[in-house]
């Protein structure tokens, strides 16, 4: 049991890396995606070729697959958009009001009681946001498109669990196919968004960015994402979510750190902060009091 905790945070904190590979590759934030995308999708499928595991989806059911990977792609295109044009902490404190547009979309997708409750701890995270976005007017864009991002990444979560919860496959194939579908929906806005702008490079021209995406995709998203599977066989989906409460924790620690973004930051991020960590510490307390696990056994790709 203590290897599968060990296990289960060290997916963690390579969640929490995440973002620091939107500051150190040098590409825009599509290209970035796109390579971060088919890199992850052609390595998940070599390894369940490999491992005997890769199973065929016909063409009705890949489509709904490619929908998702289509919501995960853009995600990952808006959440790079918001580093690079704000820095890694207002990307990855964005990301906190997942909860805040999963409470209001879940229940309408997949006609689900509306929780007050819900409602209110997002209430929380929105008010820190809104705190940033209207005391420090640097960041607003940057906000915006981290905002953009997580609506993205809401609509992911909540197809990708109906899709799971089919057992139309396993839950590595089913993440392979839809990370496919995402590499067709971003070679398709990059053929569009190249037309527009020739002057972007759409191909790594240097070893730096070469090696970093190779990590961001190996490590960042196949290496990870076969951690938490490994720990979804001990622990239920409830542990795992809480403890990825931790990663904008700790990519912000990350984002100090590695790249001083602590010179950045004032009062106006800090407050707004803080009322993210507490609507986040209610929701997990919240949680652990219910002691009701999540048995879907999906988790989420960062």
């Amino acid at each position: 049991m203590k290897s599968t905790f060990l296990k289960l945070h060290l997916a963690v904190l390579i969640g929490s890396a995440t973002g620091l590979f939107g500051k150190l590759i040098s590409m825009h934030a599509l290209p970035l995606s796109f390579w971060r995308t088919a890199g992850a999708a052609a390595l998940i499928a070599i390894i369940l070729f490999f491992r005997k595991s890769l199973h065929k989806v016909d063409l009705k059911n890949f489509l709904k697959m490619a929908v998702a990977g289509g919501f995960l792609a853009l995600h990952w295109v808006f959440f790079y958009a918001s580093i690079k044009t704000s820095n890694i902490s207002i990307g990855v404190i964005c990301y906190s009001l997942l909860g805040f547009f999963t409470a209001f979309l879940e229940p309408v997708i997949n006609r689900k009681r509306f929780s007050c409750r819900d409602f209110f701890y997002s209430l929380l995270t929105v008010a820190g946001i809104l705190l940033i976005f209207q005391l420090d007017t640097r960041f607003r864009l940057g906000i915006i498109l981290g905002v953009i991002s997580t609506f993205l990444a809401s609509f992911y979560s909540i197809i990708s669990k109906r899709l799971d919860a089919l057992k139309i496959c396993p839950s590595s194939s089913l993440l392979m196919h839809e990370l496919a579908g995402g590499t067709i929906v971003l070679l398709c806005a990059c053929l569009g968004y190249g037309y527009l702008h020739p002057e972007i490079n759409f191909i790594p021209d240097n070893l730096t960015d070469v090696t970093m995406l190779f990590l961001l995709a190996l490590v960042c998203t196949a290496f990870m994402y076969f951690l938490i599977l490994q720990v979804l066989k001990i622990v239920s989906a409830f542990t795992v979510g809480l403890a990825y409460n931790l990663e904008p924790v700790y990519s912000i620690i990350f984002a100090i750190l590695f790249f001083g973004e602590s010179k950045e930051l004032g009062f106006a991020f800090y407050s707004g902060l803080t009322l993210i960590i507490l609507s986040v510490g209610l929701q997990t307390l919240d949680v652990l009091r219910k002691g009701k696990p999540d048995k879907t056994g999906k988790t989420e790709v960062p």
